[in-house]
C-alpha cells in the first residue's frame, strides 16, 4: 500500500471520528433544544388558563359576615369558614417571627420560590430528617390556599409550576409584610379556625396581639398538621412541635437561650373561646337580618364576603323583651305555646327588639323551633279594628257618630247573625265608645258603610303588606297578618301619621371598611296629622277605660301616655295586645306555634289579660322607666269629618244621630246642625282592678252574671271572637 493510500485512509478515519463526536454532541444539543421547546410549549400551555392573580381580590379568602347590635356588640356571624382577619400590627411579634423561622426562613430573601429550600426539603426527605421543613415558601402556600385553592390537593408537576409562576408574579405586586399578613389570615389552624385571630380565640380566648411566646409557638406549629398536633387531643405531640418552633426561633436569634429553656418547660394551658356563630344570642332577629341581606346580596357574598352589618337591635331592650315573653310562656306551661314581640322606635322606625319565639333550634322533639313568630301570619282579631276605624275616619266618619250596638245583628245576607262577645247589648253609643267595648256589631256596620276597599287601601297605607281579604269580616281581624306588620301600622299612628318602613339594618360595610349601604330616614306623611291625633285619642280611651285592657290599665306604671287595642281570634287561638307610647310601639302575640288550637287556662279559653297584656306591660314598664314624659304628636289643624247624619248604617236608625256637642268627646268638627240628642248609653260596670291570676287546680269561679267587658276580636259568627269576659279577681288575704 502506497503512502498516498495510507494517508487517505488515515484522513478518512480521522474525519469520520471527528464527524461522529460532533454528531453526537449535535444530536444531544438538538435533543435538548427540542425538549426545551417542547417543555416550554408544555409549560406555556399550563400557564394559559391561570386565574386572575393580578387582582387583590384573588387573594381574599372566605370571610364571615359579622352582625352588630345598636351598641356595636357582635351578635352573630354568617360563614362557611370560621375566620377573622387582622392587620399585621394586630399580631404578636412572636407569631410573625416564629412563622418565618419555621416555615420559610429565607422569606425576606427569595423572590417567591426558594431553590435552597427545595433542595433542603429533598435532602430531608432522603435522609428522613423530619425537621428539614417543606420546600414551599410562605408565598407559595398563600397562592395554594387562595388563587389555586381548587387545585391545592392536586399532586402534579403542572400545579407546582403554576404555583411557582404565580408566586413569583405575586412578589412583584406585594411587599413581604403584605404577603405575610395575607398568609396569617388564610392558614388553617384546626378545630374550625381559619387565620391567626380565629385560632387565638379558639385555643386561648384572646386576641392574636396578646399571645405569649408559649402560645404563639403552639399556634405556629399547628398548620403543618392540625389534627396531629391538636392540643385538645394530642398535647404531647403538640408540645414536641412547639419546641421545634422554639428551636427554629433560637437558631434565628429571635429568642434567647433563657427564653427557649424556660418556654420548653412550660405546660400548654388552653382556654377555649368561641367566636360568634350563625345562631348568636338573638337568633330570630339575626335570621331576619339574613333574610333582608339576601334581598340585595348573594348567599356567597353573605357567607364569604366579610361584610359588617350594623343593626338597630337595642341589647338591653331585647333582653327585657325575651325575659318578659319567656316568663309568661313558662307560666302557661303548655307544650307548643309561644310568644312574639316586636318593638319599634316611633321616631325613626328602628326595630329595637324582636322576639320570634322561645327555645330556638331544629330539634322538634325537644320543643325547639327556628320559625320566627314575629313574621308569622296570624288572625289579628279585634286589634285590626284600629285600621277599620282609621279607614272610616279617613273616609270622613267622626268617632262621635252614634251606632246601635245591639246583638245579634244582620249586616248582610252573607253576614246575617253578627254578635258582640257574649251577645252583649250596648245600645246606642259613639264609635269611640264602641271601640272601647270592642263591639262587633258596631264595626260590622262601619265596614258595610265605607266598603272593604277603603280598609284595604288604608291598611296598605300604614304598612300592612299582606293583602286584606275582600270580605267584610276583615274589619274584625279575619285577615292573617304578622306582628311586625301590626307594629309598623300602629307605629304609623303613634308617630302622628308618618309611615316608616321598619328598619333592622342601619349600615353595611365591605371587608375593607367601605360603606356599601347606609339607612336614610324617609318617613312619609300618609295620614292627616289631625286624624292621627284623633284616633290616638280614641285608643287612649280604650287603654284608660280598662274594659278590654284591664291588665295594662292597672299595671302600666311608666310616666307616659299610652294607647292600644287588644285582639283575640276565634276560640282564643291568637291573643294580641298592640299598644304604644310617644316613644315606642310594641306588639305582642301569644298562641300555639303551629296550627290554630285554642289556648286554654284551667280548661277555659285564655284571655289577653293573662297572656299578651302582661308581656307588654312588663316590657314597657322596664324600658320606659325613668324616661321623661312626652306627649303624643299634636296637629296644627283640626280634622274635618262629614256630618254624622250623612251616614247610613244597616242597624242604626237615622233619628239617633247626634251633634258633636251632645257627647263628651272632642274629635274635630263635623259641620253638624241637627239639635237632636240621645241619652248616654248604659255601659257595663267597670271591671275590678286585675292582678296576676293565681293557678289553682280548678277553674276560677264565674263572677256575677252582669254584663262583662269584652275583648271583641274574631271574625264574627256565633262566637264573635274571644275576649276578656272576666277580669282577674282581687287577691285574697
Amino acid at each position: 500500500m502506497g503512502i498516498r493510500t495510507r494517508r487517505a485512509r488515515t484522513h478518512s478515519k480521522t474525519h469520520f471520528v471527528g464527524f461522529g463526536i460532533a454528531g453526537v454532541f449535535g444530536f444531544i444539543a438538538l435533543l435538548c433544544v427540542t425538549l426545551a421547546l417542547s417543555l416550554g410549549a408544555l409549560v406555556g400551555s399550563w400557564l394559559q388558563d391561570l386565574p386572575d392573580y393580578t387582582s387583590a381580590d384573588a387573594y381574599l379568602v372566605a370571610e364571615p359576615t359579622r352582625v352588630y347590635d345598636a351598641d356595636g356588640n357582635e351578635i352573630a356571624s354568617y360563614y362557611l369558614q370560621n375566620r377573622r382577619s387582622v392587620t399585621l400590627d394586630e399580631v404578636s411579634d412572636y407569631v410573625k417571627k416564629g412563622v418565618v423561622d419555621t416555615e420559610d426562613k429565607r422569606f425576606y430573601d427569595h423572590n417567591g420560590v426558594d431553590p435552597q429550600g427545595i433542595m433542603r426539603a429533598v435532602v430531608g426527605q432522603l435522609t428522613g430528617s423530619g425537621d428539614a421543613g417543606g420546600g414551599s415558601t410562605i408565598t407559595q402556600q398563600l397562592v395554594r390556599n387562595t388563587v389555586l385553592s381548587d387545585e391545592q390537593f392536586e399532586q402534579s408537576l403542572k400545579r407546582k409550576v403554576r404555583e411557582a409562576y404565580i408566586s413569583i408574579q405575586m412578589e412583584k405586586e406585594y411587599t413581604k409584610d403584605q404577603i405575610l399578613n395575607m398568609y396569617l389570615n388564610t392558614i388553617y389552624y384546626g378545630n374550625g379556625a381559619y387565620g391567626i385571630e380565629a385560632a387565638s380565640i379558639t385555643y386561648f380566648n384572646k386576641h392574636a396581639s396578646e399571645l405569649t411566646l408559649n402560645e404563639a409557638a403552639v399556634l405556629v406549629g399547628l398548620p403543618n398538621a392540625p389534627s396531629m398536633y391538636d392540643p385538645f387531643v394530642n398535647p404531647e405531640a403538640c408540645k414536641e412541635r412547639r419546641n421545634l418552633v422554639l428551636l427554629r426561633m433560637l437558631e434565628a436569634g429571635h429568642i434567647s437561650q433563657e427564653e427557649y429553656d424556660a418556654t420548653c418547660t412550660e405546660e400548654i394551658v388552653l382556654n377555649p373561646g368561641e367566636l360568634s356563630d350563625s345562631v348568636g344570642d338573638y337568633p330570630y332577629f339575626t335570621d331576619y337580618v339574613r333574610q333582608l341581606l339576601l334581598q340585595d346580596f348573594s348567599s356567597e357574598t353573605i357567607l364569604q364576603g366579610g361584610l359588617k352589618v350594623y343593626t338597630t337591635l337595642d341589647p338591653e331592650k331585647q333582653k327585657v323583651a325575651e325575659q318578659a315573653c319567656a316568663s309568661q310562656v313558662d307560666k302557661l306551661d303548655s307544650q307548643g305555646i309561644g310568644a312574639a314581640l316586636v318593638s319599634i322606635d316611633n321616631s325613626n322606625g328602628y326595630i329595637v327588639a324582636m322576639v320570634g319565639g322561645q327555645n330556638y333550634g331544629n330539634d322538634a322533639e325537644a320543643g325547639q323551633s327556628s320559625y320566627n313568630l314575629a313574621l308569622a301570619q296570624r288572625q289579628a282579631g279585634s286589634s285590626f279594628k284600629t285600621f277599620t276605624l282609621l279607614a272610616a275616619m279617613l273616609d270622613g266618619m267622626s268617632p262621635t257618630v252614634m251606632l246601635n250596638c245591639s246583638s245579634p245583628m244582620r249586616i248582610t245576607a252573607a253576614w246575617p247573625d253578627l254578635k258582640n262577645y257574649g251577645n252583649n247589648n250596648y245600645g246606642y253609643i259613639t264609635l269611640a265608645r264602641a271601640t272601647e267595648l270592642s263591639s262587633n256589631t258596631a264595626y260590622g256596620q262601619v265596614i258595610e258603610a265605607i266598603g272593604i276597599e277603603k280598609l284595604q287601601e288604608t291598611a296598605k297605607l300604614v304598612g300592612i303588606d299582606t293583602p286584606v281579604k275582600p270580605v267584610l269580616a276583615s274589619s274584625l281581624g279575619a285577615t292573617e297578618v304578622t306582628p311586625l306588620e301590626m307594629c309598623e301600622g300602629y307605629s304609623t299612628i303613634a308617630s302622628g301619621g308618618i309611615h316608616r318602613n321598619p328598619v333592622a339594618i342601619t349600615k353595611i360595610e365591605d371587608r375593607n371598611g367601605n360603606v356599601v349601604y347606609e339607612h336614610q330616614d324617609s318617613g312619609e306623611q300618609v295620614i292627616d296629622s289631625a286624624v292621627a291625633e284623633d284616633i290616638t285619642e280614641v285608643l287612649e280611651g280604650v287603654f284608660d277605660a280598662g274594659y278590654t285592657t284591664s291588665y295594662v290599665n292597672a299595671y302600666f306604671n311608666a310616666n307616659q301616655p299610652a294607647a292600644g287595642k287588644t285582639g283575640t281570634a276565634d276560640d282564643a287561638s291568637d291573643l294580641w295586645f298592640c299598644g304604644f307610647t310617644p316613644q315606642l310601639t310594641t306588639v305582642v302575640w301569644m298562641g300555639y306555634r303551629q296550627g290554630s288550637d285554642p289556648v286554654l287556662i284551667y280548661g277555659r279559653y285564655a284571655e289577653t289579660y293573662e297572656t299578651s297584656q302582661p308581656i307588654w306591660t312588663e316590657y314597657m314598664n322596664t324600658v320606659l322607666e325613668g324616661v321623661e314624659w312626652k306627649d303624643f304628636p299634636s296637629s296644627d289643624h283640626t280634622a274635618t269629618y262629614k256630618p254624622n247624619s250623612s251616614w247610613t248604617f244597616v242597624g242604626t236608625s237615622s233619628q239617633n244621630y247626634t251633634d258633636d256637642s251632645d257627647v263628651d268627646y272632642d274629635y274635630g268638627t263635623t259641620d253638624e246642625t241637627d239639635d237632636s240628642t240621645v241619652d248616654e248609653p248604659t255601659v257595663p260596670v267597670e271591671p275590678e282592678t286585675p292582678v296576676e291570676p293565681t293557678p289553682t287546680p280548678d277553674p276560677e269561679p264565674t263572677p256575677d252574671p252582669g254584663p262583662t267587658p269584652p275583648d271583641g276580636g274574631g271574625t264574627g259568627g256565633e262566637t264573635g271572637g274571644g275576649g276578656e269576659t272576666t277580669p282577674p279577681a282581687e287577691p285574697t288575704a
